[in-house]
């Protein structure tokens, strides 16, 4: 049996019988749903405005979304199954009572007291309590007998992936399109609580395992779904949040090869984006540039970025990859501080004059490829596209070229060579792995990653100045916050970083009162991850069996002892 939720009281599972439990479920999510169509308060003073009654507004289609999927998990529980549907239920209930309580008990403290609640809001209250009274009082499930095989047949799973992710790309539209902090914390309270359940029920295991078996299927939902994310939101605002999302993820995606697949600490990898910025910013025809001549095309930028960036790459790695460890990792620091200070220096006062100095490359034209123009609104399907828009989808393009990039080689020769490297190197030169040259190919192709996102990034923010890239700075991209972009997503994977870097940018963005509070944010998540996921929210299969082997073969031996036994087995004993 697994064991209760911590912190429940037993009197809870003790007095509650499970009949009456599920049915606290099944009626505290209809009420749930009921009450989101009821005003919470009477002033509209709180953001979302929730005084409208027939028709749920803010943070009520939350709690109405949250309610909608507890009442079709509780009713799909009452069959059989293999997912663990007791901590998928207290997962859901425990999200829609968070996240609710959190905007009822936010209105009374924001607007002046609990005069600004009305009938609907000790609805709400109460009727988002009563599905988690009853999931924490149903009985806890059995370990069941997991299964590798196809649930559905294969279009059917093509089809669920294509829906799921499109359901995600609309889940973060509504995160990105909260105006306030209140709505905004709220989500989040949902979002992380359901997502506890959803894994503690075995659904994420599900997804994940038709996720590998479809693998090209996937990466098309990705792929349409973030191209149609521009059609869906299209406020200047949000798609600049987006496109820097975007560069961010990417540029993480390559700090992955180097930390993720090859185990080498590189603490100065900003750098390397520095340096495409730069590449693209001198060539773009900017009357701030050192090169007067003709702009060159966006291709050509892209050609030279890139190959500055490996050059870059193999300058810092021949002669400091000789040494492992720490020592490696203050090297790779100390590069990223001489870009920063040589940007610096070519002034024409303290050296020759390339890069302005501490005044950059302002005003970087947009780009026009194929005589689009991306400064321009264009109006596609009916959409009026901004330019940032523009930007976002270009940046979607890079990101897919950097998947593939990265899947393809983690999946290759170099890929096999990369991971033994990074579990023991002396093991791995005993075994004839050159491991000087293939962690010089590391980050020579992490380098080229970041370098073509730079070329990109240059023309997105239309200036460039050396200290965009610091190790560490009020805001990303930098060194610190690229590597933890990595650790919290998963090392080793292609969703992690990407979902890493996107958790790190937008928080911060989005919580107003930690403006000037980045960093204690930064150290309160690394904090937590370490204590609670240190394989990351995406693990690689490899650092999940290290960090969990014990609870793994604990779970592996109630299965196995739960296990009816075989006709065989059950003759040889008799």
């Amino acid at each position: 049996m697994t064991p209760t939720l911590a912190g429940v009281p037993d009197a809870v599972a003790r007095f509650v019988p499970p009949r009456a439990a599920r049915a606290l479920v099944l009626a505290g999510a209809a009420a749930s749903i009921g009450s989101t169509f009821l005003p919470w308060t009477w002033t509209s003073e709180f953001p979302g405005d929730l005084t409208v009654t027939g028709y749920p507004g803010g943070n009520q289609l939350i709690t109405l979304a949250l309610g909608a999927c507890t009442l079709l998990a509780g009713a799909a529980s009452l069959r059989p199954s293999r997912t663990r549907w007791t901590p998928l239920l207290r997962g859901l209930a425990l999200a829609q009572f968070a996240s609710t309580w959190y905007v009822l008990l936010a209105i009374a403290f924001e607007l002046g007291g609990l005069v600004n609640w009305v009938a609907g809001t000790v609805v709400a209250l109460v009727a988002v309590a009563l599905p988690l009274v009853g999931a924490l009082a149903l009985p806890d499930d059995d370990d069941p007998e997991r299964s590798d095989g196809r649930t559905f047949g294969r279009p059917v799973e093509i089809a669920v992936l294509f829906v799921l992710t499109f359901a995600a790309m609309l889940m973060v539209g509504y995160g990105l399109a909260t105006e306030h902090t209140e709505q905004f914390v709220g989500f989040v309270l949902a979002v992380g609580f359901a997502a506890w359940g959803l894994n503690r029920g075995g659904l994420l295991e599900h997804v994940s395992a038709m996720a590998a078996r479809n693998r090209t299927a996937t990466a098309l939902a990705a792929l349409a779904a973030a191209v149609a994310f521009a059609f869906v939101q299209n406020d200047p605002a949000h798609m600049t949040l987006a496109a820097n999302v975007l560069i961010f993820g990417a540029v993480a995606l390559g700090l992955n090869i180097v930390v993720g697949l090859s185990g080498l600490l590189d603490l100065g990898y900003v750098a390397f984006l520095g340096v495409g910025a730069y590449v693209a910013a001198l060539v773009s025809g900017s009357v701030y540039s050192r090169y007067t001549g003709a702009p060159l095309p966006f291709w050509a930028a892209v050609a030279i970025g890139i190959a500055v960036a490996i050059v870059a790459g193999v300058l810092i790695g021949a002669p400091t990859l000789r040494v492992r460890g720490d020592y490696l990792a203050i090297v790779t620091l100390g590069f990223g501080e001489i870009f920063r200070i040589t940007a610096n220096n070519l002034d024409g006062v303290s050296g020759p004059r390339l890069t302005n100095g501490p005044n950059g490359v302002p005003g970087v034209p947009d780009l026009s490829i194929f005589g689009y123009d991306f400064g321009e609104p264009h109006t596609i399907l009916g959409v009026t596209l901004g330019r940032f828009s523009n930007y976002y989808l270009l940046l979607v393009a890079v990101v897919a070229i950097c998947v593939f990039v990265y899947a393809r080689v983690d999946r290759s020769r170099i890929g096999r060579a990369w991971a033994a490297i990074r579990e023991d190197e002396t093991a791995a030169s005993a075994m004839g792995v050159n491991g000087f040259r293939y962690k010089l190919l590391a980050f020579a192709l992490g380098a080229a990653l970041a370098g073509l996102a730079g070329t990109v990034q240059a023309h997105v923010t239309t200036t460039v100045t050396p200290d965009q890239y610091k190790f560490l700075a009020t805001a990303p991209p930098n060194s610190a916050f690229l590597l933890a972009a990595v650790v919290l997503g998963g090392m080793g994977t292609i969703s992690g970083p990407l979902l890493g870097g996107a958790l790190l940018y937008v928080i911060p963005e989005k919580f107003e009162f930690f403006d000037d509070k980045q960093l204690l944010l930064f150290g309160l998540t690394m904090i937590l991850m370490m204590r609670l996921r240190p394989e990351g929210i995406v693990p690689d299969r490899r650092h999940r069996l290290e960090f969990h082997e014990r609870e793994i073969a604990e779970s592996e031996g109630r299965r196995t002892a739960a296990r009816p036994p075989k006709a065989a087995d059950a003759g040889a004993a008799t």
